[in-house]
């Protein structure tokens, strides 16, 4: 067991990097990855992302040894790797290896293979450092996590206490699948009681009883992919995907009780992955009940994300990444550049006494209200919609996304009712679909009033005055009204409950 902070994950490069994009070359016990992103930023997109399973750990508890055929298997994939990227004019590529390079007896030899091939170094991550960069990156995609993570690889597992953001106790356990395969085989009794004795020895696991847990890894990411199949659930987005304890228990009990060729059936479970599925699920199920996690929640975020966040100033990492990925976009893609800030103040007077997550989401919305004005008219709303509710967005859940979604849908005219939003509108309560219709067409007003222009919508606003919706306009002239405009307002009017509307000078 370690004791984790963030200074002891310092030493990790911190060099300044130019603007652009980066390339992240994970080396783990079961996968290797490459991951360019497109900088070094609080919410970086993913510009290339490529996995290959090669198994570096199958075999190392009995041999010590590095599995020889994956080695055979990764070297070459590490060059095309490396390739792709100087190909792809990327100045930083960093190569970090984890679990099986570290605890391997010929993981020094592999490391200078590859270097050589590659002509890159490796950055072989100590345990704590890996605990604590797949904390970092759980907590760049949820500033306020409050639970325990888990990470879950081929060969380890880690463990990470976080306190509202902030990293607490660390360890690191051998309890990947593969070792567990290597160790008790198909015997899931034996399985059973290796993990238990050896989560036993972790006396700070009890913290997280009526907490949330954050599973990372691409075993537990199956499981998420899996129980969205299963419930039909509406959106098929891993990160923010919540489900309650005892649910999470009955799949990891059903799925640790297959075989491989009982998944075999699932097409979006690689051959490989369903090797180890069973075991991750096993290993889920017991930890869930000795920690006594009240939920858990799903992170796409992890170490590679971690990674980057690390290297972050303290006021970048301070950023809502939410807040940062819409208003990039607005600034990319809106046709005058971005209207957030201005929007949000043009119809405050809507939204008295928000609490900060409703101002916070009103203020996404409101950032991402230009983006689809290049689609065509009478697909702008769906594309919009769909596009929102399948963004890589972190920071949010689904209900969160869904609000998004559904808002920007009403925006460019779609149907309240319209069977295109139900995947929307199912996870919002009542109060949130209102809250929703009422946004959606206060902006449909602003763009009619300003043409998505920024000096006519600051020279404009909304005001309430009692019963009345009122539209302020300049005394010169400068913003006209005409009969579109009234008729929004009148509309807009409807929808929040007010007797008159009106237009004054």
């Amino acid at each position: 067991m370690v004791a984790a902070s963030r200074a002891t994950v310092s030493a990790l490069s911190k060099a300044t990097v130019k603007d652009g994009r980066i390339a992240v070359v994970d080396i783990g016990s079961n996968s290797i990855r490459l991951v360019v992103f497109d900088g070094l930023k609080r919410a970086p997109a993913t510009v290339f992302n490529e996995k290959v399973l090669c198994g570096l750990g199958r075999g190392l508890q009995s041999s010590g040894q590095l599995n020889p055929e994956g080695v055979a298997l990764a070297v070459p994939n590490l060059v095309r790797f490396t390739a792709l990227a100087r190909a792809m004019g990327i100045e930083k590529v960093d190569l970090i290896a984890t679990a099986a390079v570290r605890d391997a007896a010929d993981g020094p030899d592999f490391v200078a293979t590859v270097e050589e091939a590659c002509g890159h170094p490796i950055r072989v991550l100590s345990g704590a450092e890996e605990a604590q960069l797949s904390a970092l990156g759980v907590i760049a995609g949820n500033p306020e996590a409050d639970g325990i993570m888990g990470d879950l690889g081929g060969g380890s597992l880690e463990l990470v206490e976080i306190n509202h953001g902030e990293i607490g106790r660390a360890t690191t356990l051998a309890l990947g699948p593969l070792r567990l395969m290597e160790s008790c085989g198909d015997d899931r009794q034996m399985a059973r009681s290796v993990i238990d004795k050896t989560l036993a020895k972790v006396a700070w696991l009890g913290a997280g009883h009526d907490r949330a847990f954050y599973p990372v890894g691409g075993a537990w990411r199956n499981l998420a992919r899996l129980h969205i199949e299963q419930m039909r659930h509406p959106l098929h987005a891993i990160h923010g995907h919540t489900i309650a304890s005892e649910e999470a228990l009955r799949l990891a009990r059903l799925v640790s009780r297959q075989g491989k060729s009982s998944l075999s059936g699932i097409e979006f479970i690689s051959r490989r992955r369903r090797e180890t599925l069973p075991l991750g699920a096993l290993v889920l199920g017991r930890l869930l009940r000795i920690a006594g996690s009240s939920e858990i929640s799903f992170s796409t975020y992890g170490l590679r994300e971690g990674y980057l966040f690390n290297q972050l100033s303290k006021q970048h990492q301070a950023e809502d990444p939410l807040i940062s990925s819409a208003s990039e976009i607005a600034e990319r893609e809106g046709r005058f550049g971005g209207l957030g800030e201005g929007l949000m103040r043009w119809c405050d007077a809507l939204f008295p006494g928000e609490s900060d997550e409703e101002r916070r989401l009103r203020l996404a919305t409101c950032h991402l209200s230009d983006f689809a004005w290049r689609e065509h008219p009478d697909f702008r709303a769906s594309h919009a919609l769909r596009r929102i509710l399948h963004h890589p967005f972190v920071s949010i859940d689904h209900p969160g996304r869904s609000f998004l979604a559904y808002t920007i849908f009403l925006r460019y005219g779609g149907a309240p009712d319209s069977r295109a939003s139900s995947s929307a509108t199912a996870l919002l309560s009542e109060r949130w679909r209102e809250r929703a219709s009422l946004l959606g067409a206060a902006l449909r007003l602003a763009f009619r009033v300003s043409g998505a222009t920024r000096d006519i919508l600051d020279g404009s606003r909304l005001n309430v005055d009692g019963a009345v919706l009122e539209l302020i306009l300049p005394g010169d002239g400068s913003v006209p009204d005409g009969e579109a405009v009234q008729r929004r307002l009148r509309a807009l009017a409807a929808i929040g409950g007010f007797k008159e509307a009106r237009i004054v000078v």
